[in-house]
């Protein structure tokens, strides 16, 4: 993905000369259960690449697509550079600040009262020229650890936004599969709906010459004729929900929404089953989950920051250089000049800021906690509403899929008797009608279980393991 070799980047950048905190402790007012309760539990991990197992090769390349050109993903990516930005800096203040100074002066002294003898009356002068060149330096000796807690704070705040670049990633991808999914929904919506029309506008020629022939009543024809033109009307409204459709999928992949993408726009088939893993793994398996953990850990490190800043703070300073009157001796040992000194400042009273600064951080490192844990309870819930929704609506697909077979039956048994003179023809239009919409429901139907599909991928954490071969790669660039 590309935003993840930007996410590598980013961290392998700020980890060599940063600490990230250890992983924060959190205990869950609830304790997991060894498997899940609306399923059986398949111990592998999710896919990283979950919308391969559609197999269709161009869902693929749309994903590919959002992720290069969504809007929302790039102001993602901005905010994770930033982060990294910001992440450097917290760490300056650890390092020797370093200045180097030249300096160039002239200067012109009248000595009032001292008249130059035969003068007449002029006044002494004096000129002087001189030159320095000077290089001082000064560090923060970090002897409580609030310059390090900062940093290690602001690294965290950086590890938890590239979870949330992940989350995002993973969320578009989502939402791509399932605009496309809308939009082959719509297409075969649209599909089933033109050949009903056409269904319903040759029964009505058939009943058209069976009335000229005398055969019918003008209420079969007028009958006939309304349900021919109710189907054309429901073709063209499928239209226009297929078109918004696939608008919507451009405007996902940055397209301008022109209703003109071309797309194979088939439903798949249902993948085999998910797999699940167990519920304590969902912890390290969503992008969210990290990111909530990374925030306590950077709440925590704000805490000890702010109690360190109850302390002296411990300065040294140093400079040296030369000063002369002539420039070729800037550089002569002869003209050397230096200083050394240290300073501690302890903070006496500043209306209490500082402890409630402390304070202050404690509170949010609670409610980062706090969020933590609703974030795991949300977590659990889609995934066990997930898993049910798989078993449920496939229990009422087979259920569509007979009632569908009836249906066809049925019609064909109508049209028999009607031709036969031994049925009304309005029991052929009921069961026209009982056929459509019995496929119209399937369609929707199995949209739904392939939207619920990706709601369980989304769940389990799908496509977040490239998050963690990025953390395995700033570790690694922590050791060199």
């Amino acid at each position: 993905m590309r935003t993840s070799w930007l996410a590598a980047v980013a961290i392998i950048g700020t980890s060599c000369a940063t600490k990230s905190p250890p992983q924060a402790k959190v205990q869950l007012p609830v304790e997991a259960p060894a498997t899940w309760q609306a399923a059986e539990t398949i111990t592998n991990a999710p896919t990283s690449r979950w919308w391969e197992s559609f197999n269709n090769t161009n869902l693929t390349a749309l994903v590919e697509e959002a992720w290069q050109n969504n809007r929302n993903l790039r102001v993602a990516v901005s905010r994770l550079e930033a982060s990294s930005v910001e992440a450097r800096l917290a760490g300056v203040d650890r390092m020797p600040k370093v200045d180097l100074g030249f300096d160039a002066n002239r200067r012109q002294q009248n000595f009032i009262g001292l008249p130059i003898p035969g003068g007449g009356g002029a006044v002494l002068k004096s000129r002087s020229t001189s030159f320095g060149l000077n290089l001082s330096a000064s560090w923060e000796v970090d002897l409580w650890g609030r310059v390090r807690a900062g940093q290690s704070a602001a690294t965290a705040d950086f590890e938890a936004t590239s979870a949330d670049v992940a989350g995002a990633e993973l969320s578009l991808a989502a939402q791509t599969v399932k605009a496309w999914l809308g939009a082959a929904e719509a297409k075969q919506q649209l599909d089933l709906a033109g050949q009903t029309a056409t269904s319903y506008r040759t029964t009505a020629e058939q009943v058209r010459t069976r009335y000229e022939q005398g055969l019918r009543s003008p209420l079969d024809l007028r009958q006939a004729l309304a349900s021919a033109a109710s189907a054309e009307a429901q073709r063209e409204e499928r239209k226009v929900q297929f078109e918004r459709a696939v608008r919507r999928l451009e405007v996902l992949l940055g397209r301008y929404p022109s209703g003109k993408l071309e797309a194979d726009y088939r439903l798949p088939s249902l993948p085999g089953a998910v797999p699940a893993g167990v519920p304590a793994e969902i912890i390290s398996r969503r992008p969210d989950m990290a990111a909530a953990e990374r925030r306590i850990a950077a709440a925590g490190e704000r805490v000890k920051q702010s109690k360190a800043a109850l302390y002296p703070r411990i300065s040294l300073t140093a400079s040296g250089g030369t000063s002369t009157r002539d420039l070729e001796d800037l550089l002569t040992r002869n003209f050397s000049v230096w200083s050394i000194a240290a300073n501690a400042v302890q903070p006496l009273f500043e209306g209490g800021k500082l402890r409630a600064n402390v304070e202050l951080n404690k509170v949010r490192e609670h409610t980062a906690q706090l969020e933590f844990v609703d974030t795991a309870l949300n977590a659990f819930g889609e995934v066990e509403n997930a898993l049910v929704g798989e078993k449920l609506w496939n229990e009422r697909e087979a259920r569509l899929q007979e009632a569908k077979e009836q249906s066809a039956a049925a019609l064909r048994l109508a049209e028999e008797r009607y031709f036969q003179g031994l049925e009304t023809f309005t029991t052929v239009l009921d069961s026209q009608r009982r056929l459509f919409e019995a496929e119209s429901q399937l369609l929707a139907l199995r949209r739904q279980r392939l939207d619920n599909r990706v709601d369980l991928h989304v769940a389990l954490g799908g496509g977040f393991e490239h998050v963690v071969e990025v953390k395995a790669k700033a570790e690694t660039a922590k050791t060199n």
